[in-house]
């Protein structure tokens, strides 16, 4: 496929998603606070996003902010992110990278990709998410479902996140890319998931994707 036809076919799916899922919200509610999203956006590798909406009422209950959580102690935050597993490494992370953020950053999360993956635990999946999602800037958020989902339409040929996020960089109108994300995950749960998808019911039929 050229990059004109791929171009194309990323004009499609931007336009078919936004039809199908006007609302491109963020699954993880934190209420529009950026540093409550880089916490969230961390508890959420390899763990629901539905999981950690439910223990982060009780952790902001506890840290409600940046400066709360900074002066926090390790075992204490341990047992409240438990249940989102890796629980010692993710409350080390979330400890020290409020405590940058206090310290470095003047309390604020860092709007800049350099800046934020100096924070413990932070790769682009989650700069991108803030970037986008706080920031309004163009980013790519390559996670499962964007890799999966994208590889299957044609528009990247790689599992590798980070070269998933470059090749739609350049297919993807700037302002549509935080969008294009959100509403790709919600596709990929759906009806397009890693195992059976339904593609009876896929409007991006004409793709004929490679389903593996």
């Amino acid at each position: 496929m050229t990059k004109k036809e791929k171009k194309a076919r990323a004009a499609f799916a931007v336009a078919a998603l936004k039809e199908r899922y006007p609302d491109a919200l963020c699954a993880l509610e934190y209420g529009g606070d950026p540093w409550r999203l880089l916490v969230m956006g961390r508890l959420s590798a390899q763990c629901t996003d539905a999981r950690v909406n439910v223990v982060c009422k009780d952790l902001f209950a506890a840290y409600p902010d940046v400066y709360a959580m900074a002066g926090a102690e390790y075992a204490d935050v341990e047992k409240l992110v438990f249940s989102c597993g890796v629980y010692k490494v993710k409350a080390a992370n979330i400890i020290d990278f409020s405590r940058m953020i206090v310290e470095n950053f003047g309390g604020k999360v860092p709007d800049n990709m350099d800046d934020l993956l100096t924070l413990p635990g932070v790769g682009r999946k989650i700069a991108n998410l803030i970037l986008g999602d706080i920031y309004k800037k163009p980013a790519i958020v390559a996670d499962t479902h964007c890799i999966r989902i994208s590889n299957r339409w044609g528009l990247c040929d790689s599992t590798d996140p980070k070269k998933v996020e470059f090749a739609l960089k350049e297919l993807v109108p700037d302002e549509e890319q935080s969008d294009f994300c959100h509403r790709i995950v919600l596709f990929g749960r759906d009806i397009c998931p890693a195992r059976a998808p339904k593609c009876e019911e896929c409007p991006f039929k004409e793709f004929k994707c490679k389903v593996k």
